[in-house]
């Protein structure tokens, strides 16, 4: 069955991971998204150890389900390629600063002339109108201008540490798919296209505030700004007899289980612990306990206590032990599937369920530039024109 998206054309000139990620979101639900790539190809092309070179992990995994198309546009003849295809699209998307795309003729004015109609977005590193709106912008800045890094040191007591993901670039492409959702509806209801923009700062600022402005959401604040819960150094896994354990222990019944179990009455009588409000602003404390007793039991007869009491408890899995996990598995998270060049592959599943119009992998990311030929031909170019284009170095296409 086709996907949400079916029929939706997308041109996109998104590279490494921000725009990527958004655009995989909407290829994986059906949206036919065009890749334009530069001559070297994404930079996310070279990290990891593929059999091919080019063909890297994380490109496959955030380029699935797009065709590749590789122009040079320092060239105007590829500049006008891009324009055509903008022509009959439904969708632009780029994630270059604003300054740059305009300088090669393609900025939101210049695509509005090809297609009044088109919804043209982008994600940039601050908003445009502000003083950082013309700075180069990469994950582990933002993560320091956002306050992320620091977060981290206020939790752990200790120096400034990136969150060890590309959190920002993810978490921004995420925005930025669901903003091009929200113009294609209006588009739908009005015929009217539309720039949409999505900064990367203000993103994910908005991201982390949303709990932690807490008592600073008040004026003049009524308290310190981040929530305390989540920078408690005693927020982590606990420490079992035989590994590490996630356990959250919420309600008076839970609490009362805990204590019982575990032959501390005298825990349920401390005025700090004894109702949920009181275990709410005392959470350190609660944490530390919990923490204290864990390597008493083995992970297993944590997670069989918690499951008898209806204790939300999980193990704690290392990157590998994910790829075994069993509801993962049983979900058909993960799949090996045959790739055209570089063998068996494991690939991850769309998270987003569809009843009706089910997301589905239709094609895996191919070597640079594979389809041009194919969409350019289907944009109107004759063979003797797209093999001229190839022959002068306009077009690549790796074979």
């Amino acid at each position: 069955m086709p996907g949400p998206l079916d029929g939706i054309r997308i041109v996109d000139l998104t590279a490494v991971v921000s725009g990527p990620f958004a655009t995989l979101h909407l290829a994986d639900m059906g949206a036919d998204v065009i890749k334009i790539e530069p001559p070297e190809g994404d930079i996310m092309r070279n990290p990891g150890t593929p059999p091919t070179k080019g063909m890297g992990p994380i490109f496959l995994a955030a380029n699935r389900n797009k065709k590749s198309v590789c122009l040079d546009l320092k060239r105007p003849e590829a500049v006008e390629i891009v324009r055509r295809l903008a022509a009959n699209a439904d969708v632009f998307v780029h994630n270059n600063r604003p300054q740059a795309i305009e300088r090669l003729g393609l900025g939101y004015e210049d695509i509005r002339a090809a297609n009044p109609s088109i919804v043209y977005a982008y994600c940039l590193g601050y908003k445009r109108s502000g003083p950082y709106g013309a700075k180069p912008a990469y994950d582990d800045l933002v993560q320091g201008a956002s306050g992320a890094a620091m977060l981290t040191a206020r939790a752990s007591g200790g120096e400034p540490r990136f969150m060890p993901s590309l959190i920002v670039d993810k978490t921004t492409g995420l925005h930025l798919a669901m903003a091009i959702l929200g113009a294609l509806v209006h588009r739908t209801r009005t015929g009217q296209g539309q720039l949409v923009e999505v900064p990367m700062l203000e993103t994910i600022t908005s991201f982390w505030l949303t709990e932690h402005l807490y008592d600073a959401t008040y004026d003049p604040p009524r308290g310190q700004i981040g929530y305390a819960r989540l920078l408690s150094p005693q927020r982590r896994p606990s420490r079992s007899k035989d590994g590490y354990v996630c356990m959250l222990i919420v309600t008076d019944k839970h609490w009362n289980a805990f204590c019982t179990n575990l032959g501390r009455e005298d825990l349920r009588s401390d005025p700090r612990l004894a109702t949920v409000a009181a275990r709410a602003n005392h959470q350190p404390v609660v944490q530390q306990i919990v923490n204290d007793l864990a390597p008493s039991r083995t992970t297993a007869e944590w997670l069989a206590f918690c499951d008898a009491h209806d204790i939300p408890a999980m193990p704690v899995n290392d990157l590998d032990g994910v790829l075994e996990d069993p509801h993962l598995n049983a979900t058909g998270f993960f799949t090996m599937r045959e790739h055209p060049t570089e063998g068996t592959v494991r690939t991850i599943a769309s998270p987003l369920g569809f009843s009706e119009t089910p997301t589905e992998f239709r094609r895996h990311a191919g070597f640079l530039g594979a389809d041009g030929p194919e969409v350019l031909s289907a944009a109107g170019y004759d063979e003797a024109e797209i093999a001229d284009l190839e022959a002068r170095g306009i077009l690549k296409v790796v074979r």
